[in-house]
């Protein structure tokens, strides 16, 4: 069995499994990766027992097969090979070469390796429901909440994004109990169904669709996993992510309907005062007071080393109004706005909206207010 294919398509191909691929694992066989010879074929794929991955890239094959080979050390060889081909010879080990350079790597059995099951050009019993996305959409839909899920263990079902599909399209959304996020693609869906992704696993998928680029990925739902699909270049990637039990509670009443103060102002220069600002906040709350006045609006933290102040411009509508903020908090939830923001204020203690100001985005976020 030989493989031979040029190093730079390996190595690339490898950098999606290099981050699932434990370095060590309760069960051992997670830390090998697995080679699959089809016609004209590739196949690279692993499992870290929560997110399965699979790479494929075209390359000059003879003869078919599985293989499991030591991760680590193969990843390590791949990327340091000094010649620009690479020829990989299987049998009862595998034997690699590039250049000037040969090596054997010993291989481990396949047998009671997981069976990785991924999604299929149309539906199948193990991912009924299926569903085509623009990449870069969805990758926004990922990255524009992930910040908010919780790092707690003890809010369970809050250390996930939670993917709806419904008719009103497709919907993402992360809290920690102390802020939310929301992502509304105004994409229409067949079916009704919600998925609880596991923030570690949110962060896998975007890396990989971030490698993707353009194209439109394939989602697929099943009881308990949630499948991807794209292509990548002249190859493809699947993933196989395991769900979260349960989903979210009725998250909507959180959300703010009156807002007796609306303020619009750059997103950029906001997020820059409030950094500067928030060096000399109190360690403990990284409280920052907004004091907004007709025309502007007056940062100030106080904390151990001092006092800051900036004055920034502001187009305001309605009554003004004094209001503080965890400033990490408004500041990752101003991360994902371009332009003009929107800062919508129900009140001094109660939640507030921060959104972009131009209509249509899908993006907003709630952030609670510190006490005044």
């Amino acid at each position: 069995m030989r493989v031979i294919l040029p190093k730079n398509l390996l190595a690339e191909h490898l950098s999606f499994l290099e981050r699932v691929i434990p370095s060590r694992s309760s069960n051992p066989l997670f830390t090998y990766l697995g080679l699959a010879l089809g016609q004209d074929a590739l196949v690279l794929f692993g499992s870290n027992g929560e997110v399965d991955l699979e790479a494929g890239l075209p390359a000059e094959v003879q003869g078919e097969g599985r293989y499991l080979v030591p991760a680590q050390p193969f990843f390590q060889l791949v990327r340091s090979l000094p010649g620009e081909r690479v020829e990989l010879v299987l049998g009862g080990d595998l034997e690699l070469a590039s250049g000037s350079f040969r090596t054997r790597l010993a291989l481990a059995p396949t047998e009671g390796y997981p069976e990785l099951s991924f999604p299929e050009p149309i539906p199948s019993e193990v991912y009924p429901w299926q569903t085509t996305l623009p990449v870069e959409e969805f990758l926004r839909a990922l990255t524009h909440v992930r910040y908010a899920a919780s790092h707690e263990e003890y809010r369970a079902i809050f250390r996930g994004v939670q993917l709806e599909f419904s008719e009103r399209g497709v919907r993402s959304v992360a809290s920690d109990g102390y802020r939310l996020a929301l992502y509304q693609l105004p994409k229409p869906q067949p079916f009704q169904k919600k998925a609880v992704v596991p923030a570690r696993s949110v962060d896998e998928v975007a890396r990989v669709l971030k490698g993707v680029g353009a194209g439109e990925v394939v989602l697929a739902l099943g009881p308990g996993t949630l499948g991807l699909a794209a292509r990548e270049g002249e190859g493809w990637v699947r993933l196989a992510v395991k769900l979260m039990e349960g989903e979210f509670p009725d998250y909507e009443r959180v959300i703010p309907k009156e807002f007796p103060l609306r303020a619009t102002l750059e997103a950029e220069a906001f997020r820059e005062a409030l950094r500067r600002v928030s060096v000399l906040a109190d360690r403990q709350n990284h409280r920052v007071d907004l004091f907004f006045q007709e025309g502007r609006v007056l940062l100030s933290a106080e904390g151990d080393y001092g006092k800051g102040q900036e004055e920034l411009p502001v187009v305001l509508e309605g009554t003004p109004l004094a209001v503080a903020y965890n400033a990490r908090y408004l500041l990752e939830a101003l991360g994902p706005v371009a332009g003009q923001a929107a800062l919508w204020l129900s009140g001094p203690t109660s939640p507030s909206l921060v959104r972009p100001a131009e209509e249509g985005s899908g993006y907003q976020a709630v952030v609670v207010p510190l006490r005044v």
